[in-house]
């Protein structure tokens, strides 16, 4: 049975960890490259249309953004990465907030990593990805945009990113394939999130 979000509400914007609300309730966050569908993808499965601010300007998102979710959990918006046209000191100091928020934030239980699967699998990805393993940080994979793609070229598409990964990772995250067009992913996504939450308190 699919849980539900029932309420979703903006809490704080913070410019680093330390401003950010007490960690006192489970937190989830999203991260992706730039332009990569995160805003949509938020909205999608808070059934908000403007809950995240949605963009066609890469790096938009330039704060740690906090939603309370059913009152129980956050849901947490964070800075793309990637080809945002911003200068070398504003990515670097985007760089150190958002490591700074996924090593010390005592509270969160599970990174989301937004992957776009129409593309090969990209060095910044793998990247991130390794430095959440070897950082020992809980990720799962979040395929976005999969509507663009045919079923076969989607599937090729995972099978390399899989390919690349099993270089390195004796057993790979979870992955999720999303479509905030069609709200394919939708349930796979939040039954996720329960199910680590229902896990906790037991």
């Amino acid at each position: 049975m699919t849980e539900l979000i029932t309420t979703a509400s903006f809490v704080i914007s913070s410019p680093d960890v330390k401003s950010c609300p007490e960690p006192d309730l489970p937190e989830y966050s999203f991260i992706g490259r730039s332009n990569v569908g995160k805003s949509s993808l938020i909205n999608m499965i808070t059934n908000h249309s403007k809950l995240a601010k949605v963009s066609g300007r890469p790096g938009k998102t330039q704060l740690i953004n906090h939603f309370l979710i059913n009152k129980t959990w956050y849901l947490v918006d964070l800075p793309g990465y990637g080809w945002a046209q911003v200068s070398k000191t504003d990515k670097a100091k985007w760089k150190k907030m958002i490591e700074d928020y996924l090593s010390n934030r005592t509270n969160l239980i599970n990174v989301f990593v937004l992957i776009d699967s129409r593309h090969e699998p990209q060095k910044i990805d793998m990247e991130f990805m390794h430095w959440l393993g070897e950082s020992g940080i809980p990720f799962s994979m979040v395929f976005t945009k999969t509507d663009k793609l045919s079923k076969l070229k989607l599937e090729s598409s995972i099978a390399n990113y899989n390919k690349e990964l099993r270089l390195t990772w004796e057993e790979l995250p979870p992955q999720i394939l999303t479509s905030a067009t069609n709200k394919s992913g939708k349930n796979e996504l939040i039954n996720s999130i329960f199910d680590i939450n229902s896990s906790l308190t037991n």
